[in-house]
C-alpha cells in the first residue's frame, strides 16, 4: 500500500482537473503543483505565482503531459520586492545585478526574481533591505547572493549536534535542487562558507551584550568577553556571597577553583594560508588566546627544551619538542576548563606549535586566571595528566610571565592532582601525592573533564585541520561556546545528581570508618590523626601518610631469616622442609593450569610433555613423603585413610603441610609457627604480584586500543595479554591457596581476627582499579551494559575491590608490614568518607552560585537593554529591539533559576530535610535508620 501511495503521487493524482479550480478560467490548465505547500492540488500559472506571494522560495513542479518537471517560480512572473511590504508594489523597483539572483534555504538553491526599492519610501541600502526579509547577503556592493536566515540557523544547530561541514550542508541543498546532474545548480559555496562564518559571529556578539554596549564597538571586545561563564563556579563580585572571604580554613575549599589542563593533538591544522590572510574575526573574544599576544610570548619561548620525564615514559612530556610533522602548522590544542562542571574557560585555549610543551600550558593556565579577574580568590586545585612533571617548577615559569601572578600571592594555596584515568600509568609514588582520593577539598572530582570536551570537538577535526589559521580559531570558539550552553542548561540534572550520590553514600562511608576505627587502639588512631593533619597543612615537609614505609615481606625474606635461625643445627631445617612443600604446591597448580589447556585433540607431543612432567612430579612427591615422616610420623596413617580405590591426578595430591592436616593429629609447634610465616608472606606477594599484573594489563590494553594498528603488532599485544592473564590465574590461585591455609593455622595457633585481614578471594573480586570495563570482553557484554561503560565517568562512581584497599580488623595479630598497612587503610577509609562530606558542602555551595549567577545576569541583562537609551537618542525602533532581546535573554535566565530551584528543592539544598525524608522511609530498617541518622548530624555539625 506504502509503494502504492508513492507511486500515484509521482503522477497528478485520482480525477485530476483539466482548469484550475481556484481562477476557473477557462484556458488555464491546472498543471503547476508545490511540494512545499500543504496538497492543495494542480493550480495555473498565475494563481501559483498568486498563492506564493508571501512563499517565494516554494518548491514548485510542472505536469508536462508526461511526468511532473521542477521549475522556478521566477518562470511564472514570480519576483520579490523588498523595501514595501508584502505585495505592496513598487513603483521604480530595481532588479539585482544581472536579474540573476540567488537564494540559499534548507531545501534548495533557488533563482528568484528580485527587486530592490529606489522609488523613495526607503532609504535603506541593499544590504539593509535584504536583512529586512531575513535575507543575509553574501556580499555588501552589488549582492548576487543571500541565505536565508533559516538555512543559517539550522547549519549552526546541525554542525553542534552533528559536526557537519558548510561543504556537506551546501551539498545536502544542492542535491535537494537537482539530484540528476542533469542541471546545473549555482555553485555558491565559497559565498555560502562566508556567510555561516559571519553569521555566527554576529550572533557571538549578539548573545555577548555587544550591540547594547554604547562605549564600545564590536571590535573593541575584551579578551573572553563573550565566552559563556560557568555559573556554578566561583566569580568574585557576580556569585559568591559576603564574607566569602572570611571562610575558615578547614571549610575555604568550597569557594575553590577547579581547574583541569589538557591537549588534545587530533585537532591538527595544515599548513595552509596565513594570520595575515585569515586572522579570524573574534580574536581572543571567547576561548581562544589572543593570538598576537600568544604569538609574542612563544617567540620568547622559542628556544627552549622540556625537561625529561623521571616519572613513568609520558609521551606529554617526553615528546613535547617533537614537531607535528611535514605540512602542517599546528600539532592539537590544548585548554583549560572547569574540572567539576566540564565548561571551557575564557582566554583559555590555544593552539601547540609542537608537542605538549610546558609554555603552552602555563599561558593559558595564567591568562585564563587573570582574564575574569579570579586573582582574589585563594584557593586552587589543578588537574593536569603529568602534573607530577609540570608543577615542579610552575611558579618560576609564572613569575617570568607576571611576577604579580594570582598563584604567586603568599596567601594563596595551589594544589595539584592527576586525573583517575591517568594516574595508574603514573609510578607508585604518584599513586597517593596526586590522587583526587587523597587530596583534601577536592570532593569527588575526577579530573577528566577535557577528556569529555574533546569527545565533543574531535569530530570537527576532519573539517578543521584543512582551514586557515584564523577560520579554524573562530570555528572552534563557536562550538566550545554551544559545548558550554548544553552544560549549563543541563545543570539543574548534574548538580542534582552530585548531590544525590554524594548524600546517599556520605553515610556508608563514614561509618565504615568509623567501624574500623573501632577495631583500633585509640592512641595509634590519635597520632595518626595528627600525622594526617600535618600533611595536608603542609604536604611538602611532612611524611605522606598514604605510603607505605615497610616493605612488604617476601617468601625468600621469611626463608633467610628461617635459615639464618636454624644456621646452628644444619641437621634439623624444618623451614626447608616446608618452603620444599609450598613448592611442590607451585608445581601442582601449574600442571593443572596446563592440563585444563588439553583436550581430545591435542598433539602428541603436547600429551607426552605433560605426562612427563606428570610423572617427574609424582617421583618429588614421593620423596617428599619420605622426609615428612620424619618430621611428622602421623602422616603415614593419614595418607593410608586417604588413600582410596580411585587414582588420584598428581596435582591433586595431599602434601599433608600443617595447615592440611590440622587437628587430625599432633604437629610440631614449631612447624605450624614455620607455615604460617611463609603463607602470610606467600599471600602478601600473591596479592601484591596480583594488583601489579591487574595494571599490566590496563596498561597494554589502553596501548594496544589507542596506538595499536595491523595484525603483527595487535598479535604480539595479544600474546603478551594471555601471558599477563596467565599470572593474573596463577597468582589469584596462590592467595586462595595460602588464605585457606592460614586460616586453618590460625585456628590450630589460636590466633583470632584473621578473617577479616585475608578476606575471601572471588572471581569479581579480580578486577583492575582504573578501568573496570577492561575486565570484562565487550563481546560478553549486554548492549545496556555497554553504554552504561561509556557513560561511567571513573573510579568515584563504582565499588573498588578489597584488592585495592586491603583492611584488616585487629592490630594485634599482626607483623609490622601488615600494621603499616593498617595504617594506610585508615588514612584511605578517612580520605574517602571526608570526601564524600566535602562534595555535599561543595555542591550544595555550587547550587547556590548557579541561582546567585542567573540573578546577576538577568539583572545585567535588563540594565543593559537601557543602556543606549541613557546614553543618547536612538531610533524608537532600534531602541524597542535592544530592549525586546535584552528581556528575552533575562527571562531565559530567570526561567532556569526558577527551573534549577524548582529541581534542587528545598530537601536536596538542605540536606539535613533530605535525611529526615529518608529516615520515614527507613523506619521499618533498622540498620538503614542508623545510618541516615549518622549522616545527618554529619552533615549538622
Amino acid at each position: 500500500m506504502y509503494l502504492q501511495r508513492l507511486i500515484i503521487l509521482e503522477g497528478r493524482g485520482e480525477s485530476p482537473p483539466s482548469v484550475c479550480k481556484q481562477c476557473d478560467i477557462i484556458g488555464r490548465k491546472a498543471v503547476y503543483r508545490c511540494l512545499s505547500c500543504d496538497n492543495v492540488g494542480l493550480l495555473c500559472g498565475e494563481c501559483t505565482a498568486t498563492a506564493h506571494s508571501h512563499q517565494p522560495l516554494h518548491r514548485i513542479q510542472k505536469w508536462n503531459g508526461h511526468f511532473f518537471l521542477k521549475v522556478q517560480l521566477k518562470s511564472l512572473g514570480m519576483r520579490i520586492q523588498l523595501g514595501h511590504v508584502p505585495g505592496e508594489v513598487c513603483p521604480k523597483p530595481e532588479s539585482a545585478w544581472g536579474d540573476d539572483f540567488v537564494v540559499i534555504d534548507t531545501d534548495g538553491v533557488h533563482n528568484v526574481g528580485l527587486d530592490f526599492c529606489t522609488c523613495g519610501s526607503s532609504t535603506k541600502s541593499h544590504v539593509e533591505q535584504l536583512l529586512d526579509r531575513r535575507l543575509y547577503p553574501a556580499t555588501t556592493i552589488n549582492p548576487k547572493s543571500a541565505a536565508t536566515f533559516r538555512v543559517l540557523e539550522v547549519f549552526e544547530l546541525l554542525q553542534y549536534e552533528s559536526k557537519v561541514s558548510p561543504y556537506e550542508l551546501y551539498n545536502t541543498i544542492s542535491r535537494l535542487t537537482d539530484n540528476t546532474g542533469l542541471t546545473s545548480v549555482k555553485d555558491r559555496y565559497p559565498s555560502f562558507l562566508r556567510l555561516v562564518h559571519e553569521w555566527r559571529h554576529l550572533k557571538l556578539l549578539k548573545r555577548a551584550m555587544r550591540a547594547h554596549d554604547p562605549t564600545r564597538t564590536a571590535s573593541e571586545t575584551k579578551e573572553g568577553e563573550s565566552a559563556l561563564l560557568c555559573p556554578p563556579c566561583p566569580h568574585p563580585t557576580i556569585n559568591m556571597p559576603e564574607g566569602w572571604e572570611d571562610e575558615p580554613e578547614e571549610t575555604r575549599y568550597i569557594h575553590a577553583l577547579n581547574l583541569a589542563l589538557d591537549a588534545c593533538f587530533r585537532l591538527k591544522r595544515k599548513d595552509v594560508s596565513s594570520e595575515k590572510a585569515d586572522p579570524g574575526l573574534s580574536n581572543g573574544f571567547s576561548y581562544f588566546v589572543k593570538q598576537s599576544k600568544f604569538n609574542e610570548y612563544l617567540e620568547e619561548h622559542k628556544d627552549e627544551v622540556e625537561p625529561k620525564s623521571n616519572c613513568s615514559r609520558h609521551d606529554a612530556v617526553n615528546l613535547a619538542d617533537v614537531s607535528p610533522g611535514q605540512g602542517y602548522a599546528a600539532s592539537g590544542v590544548a585548554t583549560v576548563e572547569c574540572a567539576r562542571h566540564n565548561m571551557k574557560r575564557p582566554a583559555a585555549v590555544c593552539d601547540l606549535q609542537k608537542g605538549e610543551r610546558y609554555c603552552n600550558m602555563d599561558f593559558i593556565l595564567h591568562w585564563g586566571i587573570v582574564v575574569l579577574a579570579l586573582g582574589v580568590l585563594r584557593t586552587f586545585f589543578i588537574s593536569y595528566d603529568i602534573a607530577c612533571q609540570w608543577s615542579k617548577y610552575l611558579m618560576s615559569r609564572l613569575a617570568k610571565i607576571d611576577t604579580n601572578a594570582p598563584m604567586l600571592k603568599p596567601e594563596t594555596k595551589t594544589r595539584f592532582m592527576v586525573p583517575k584515568f591517568h594516574l595508574p600509568a603514573h609510578i607508585v609514588s604518584c599513586h597517593t601525592k596526586f590522587a583526587f582520593m587523597n587530596t583534601p577539598g577536592a570532593g569527588l572530582g575526577d579530573g577528566e573533564a577535557p577528556e569529555r570536551g574533546w569527545g565533543e570537538a574531535n569530530p570537527l577535526a576532519p573539517s578543521t585541520r584543512e582551514m586557515g589559521p584564523g577560520t579554524r580559531r573562530d570555528t572552534l570558539d563557536y562550538n566550545f561556546g554551544d559545548y558550554n550552553w548544553r552544560k549549563i542548561i543541563d545543570l539543574g540534572a548534574s548538580l542534582g545528581k552530585k548531590m544525590d550520590t554524594a548524600l546517599s553514600k556520605v553515610a556508608e562511608n563514614t561509618i565504615a570508618h568509623q567501624e574500623l576505627e573501632e577495631t583500633l587502639d585509640p592512641t595509634k588512631v590519635q597520632e595518626w590523626a595528627a600525622q594526617m593533619a600535618a600533611w595536608e597543612r603542609d604536604p611538602v615537609a611532612n611524611p605522606n601518610p598514604f605510603e607505605m614505609t615497610v616493605s612488604s615481606p617476601t617468601q625468600i625474606a621469611v626463608r633467610r631469616v628461617l635459615a639464618d635461625e636454624e644456621a646452628a643445627d644444619i641437621a634439623h631445617a624444618p623451614s626447608v622442609l616446608i618452603s620444599r612443600g609450598l613448592d611442590l604446591e607451585a608445581e601442582q597448580r601449574s600442571l593443572r593450569t596446563e592440563m585444563k589447556q588439553t583436550w581430545t585433540h591435542s598433539r602428541d607431543r603436547e600429551l607426552t610433555r605433560i605426562q612427563l612432567r606428570s610423572n617427574a612430579l609424582i617421583r618429588k612427591i614421593d620423596a617428599w613423603y619420605q622426609i615428612l615422616q620424619l618430621y611428622i610420623p602421623s602422616t603415614i596413617l593419614l595418607r593410608q585413610k586417604a588413600t582410596g580405590p580411585t587414582t588420584v591426578p598428581p596435582y591433586d595430591l595431599l602434601i599433608w603441610l600443617p595447615s592440611q592436616i590440622g587437628r587430625q593429629a599432633a604437629v610440631d609447634a614449631r612447624l605450624t609457627e614455620i607455615e604460617f610465616q611463609l603463607r602470610t608472606a606467600q599471600a602478601q606477594e600473591a596479592l601484591t604480584n596480583l594488583r601489579r599484573c591487574l595494571q599490566r594489563r590496563i596498561t597494554v590494553y589502553d596501548l594496544k586500543n589507542r596506538w595499536l594498528r595491523g595484525q603483527s603488532p595487535n598479535t604480539k599485544a595479544l600474546n603478551l595479554l594471555g601471558n599477563i592473564e596467565s599470572q593474573i590465574t596463577t597468582a589469584r590461585d596462590e592467595y586462595r591457596q595460602a588464605r585457606v591455609a592460614i586460616l586453618s593455622l590460625a585456628d590450630m595457633m589460636g590466633k583470632v581476627g584473621l578473617e577479616a585481614f585475608y578476606r575471601p578471594l572471588e572471581d569479581n573480586d579480580v578486577r583492575a582499579m582504573a578501568s573496570p570495563v577492561l575486565d570484562r570482553e565487550p563481546e560478553t557484554m549486554t548492549l545496556k551494559q555497554l553504554e552504561k561503560a561509556k557513560r561511567s565517568t571513573g573510579e568515584t562512581g563504582r565499588t573498588v575491590s578489597w584488592i585495592w584497599r586491603h583492611a584488616s580488623a585487629s592490630e594485634d595479630n599482626h607483623t609490622e608490614y601488615e600494621a603499616e598497612a593498617i595504617k594506610v587503610e585508615w588514612a584511605k577509609s578517612r580520605a574517602r568518607a571526608m570526601r564524600y562530606q566535602e562534595e555535599v558542602l561543595i555542591v550544595r555551595e555550587e547550587m547556590r552560585r548557579t541561582v546567585r549567577f542567573f540573578s546577576w545576569k538577568e539583572k545585567e541583562w535588563y540594565k543593559c537593554g537601557e543602556a543606549r537609551g541613557k546614553h543618547g537618542p536612538i531610533e524608537e525602533h532600534y531602541n524597542e529591539g535592544l530592549q525586546a532581546y535584552a528581556k528575552r535573554q533575562g527571562a531565559i535566565c530567570l526561567g532556569l533559576r526558577k527551573k534549577f530551584e524548582h529541581m534542587w528543592s528545598e530537601e536536596i539544598a538542605n540536606p539535613a530535610l533530605f535525611y529526615e525524608k529518608r529516615k520515614v522511609e527507613a523506619e521499618v530498617q533498622p540498620v538503614a535508620s542508623v545510618d541516615v541518622e549518622m549522616s545527618s548530624e554529619l552533615l549538622n555539625d
